[in-house]
């Protein structure tokens, strides 16, 4: 079975994610476009590259992710340091050890930039702060003059990854042919996590059609369920704070969306109660997360029907129907 698959974003459960695309694919099912946020990104992009889930599976255990938590030491001071790295980089963490992660993964199978995916084959979602608005990569990239082919994948990963406050945000410069006339602030752009406007970013592939039989190619989405196994957060000061404000984004965004008109075409993956910024899991907690989404992947699909799929989706686009009918406003006669 063909699909398009979409991942949510969910800071470090995404583990869950690779173990729903062994479920997946242990039911034969074959991803022919994907699309990501935040870790959701991760995924996508390795799906995109040619990994399987059990080479997914391999990397993470052999990743301890508190690696990837990198700033100077100088910044280490209790306290003090981790406010004054967030008052001057816009971050408690550097998101460059990410990258050159996620750029090694990719280079093993051949991939640097866009240009050497098919055409349309990953799709990457972040968030310009600048200028408000969501960026669909690697095409959006263009508003920057920056030609999207030479992308790399890597780069929209951690644009994507930038969780706020937690990460960096990703700077960039616009070409000098957009930037001349403008103020040196202005040539600048801030991009972080995608999550932070579109965390489940279904709407990606709707209406897509397979160019064998012209039949709808479905789009299921693979999202992370369980924020209420969590304790409430306890907030004592700014840094608590905006760790509370970061896993409230990752984890309740959509959510309504979800559960009222998207519950059939979404694998609902229990992330047993793991934080978005846990990084510091135990071996066994990545295992457990993993497995998780195993049994969540395997159960969905093995209870899939094409058949129930239209009829579902068929009656989403009547209720949508409906509601902009009922918004439009009522004409004089």
């Amino acid at each position: 079975m063909l699909i398009n698959g979409v991942f949510e974003g969910g800071g470090v459960k995404g583990i869950s994610l690779a173990g729903a695309v062994q479920g997946a694919q242990d039911c034969g099912v074959q991803f022919n476009r994907v699309a990501g946020t935040s870790s959701g990104s991760i995924v996508a992009a390795l799906l995109a590259a040619g990994y399987r889930a059990e080479e997914m599976k391999v990397i993470i255990e052999s990743t301890p992710f508190a690696s990837l938590l990198q700033r100077s030491a100088i910044f280490n001071t209790r306290w003090i340091g981790p406010a004054a790295r967030l008052f001057l980089k816009k971050g408690l963490y550097s998101g460059e050890a990410l990258e050159s992660w996620i750029r090694k993964m990719l280079q093993q199978k051949g991939i640097r930039t866009f240009a050497d995916l098919p055409s349309g084959k990953l799709l990457i979602t972040a968030s310009d702060i600048s200028n408000g608005s969501i960026l669909v990569l690697p095409d959006d990239i263009r508003r920057f003059g920056i030609e999207p082919s030479k992308l790399e994948v890597a780069k929209a990963v951690r644009m994507s990854c930038s969780i706020p406050y937690f990460f960096d945000p990703v700077i960039i410069r616009k070409s000098p042919v957009m930037s001349k006339g403008l103020p040196f602030p202005d040539q600048f752009v801030y991009v972080v996590d995608g999550g932070l406007l579109s965390n489940f970013p279904l709407w990606l592939f709707d209406g897509e059609r397979s160019e064998e039989g012209g039949g709808i190619i479905p789009v299921v989405g693979f999202k992370m369920v369980g924020k209420n196994e969590v304790e409430p957060a306890r907030i004592k000061g700014p840094l608590t704070m905006l760790q509370a404000l970061v896993e409230t984004m990752l984890t309740a965004h959509d959510e309504r969306y979800i559960e009222q008109i998207n519950r059939f075409r979404t694998v609902k993956i229990p992330t047993l109660g793991i934080k978005p910024t846990q990084f510091n899991l135990s071996v066994q907690e990545s295992t457990n997360l993993f497995r998780s989404g195993l049994v969540a992947g395997r159960e969905f699909f093995n209870a899939w029907n094409m058949k129930i799929y239209n009829e579902q989706l068929e009656k989403q686009r009547k209720e949508q129907r409906k509601k902009k009918a009922d918004a439009l406003p009522l004409l004089p006669v």
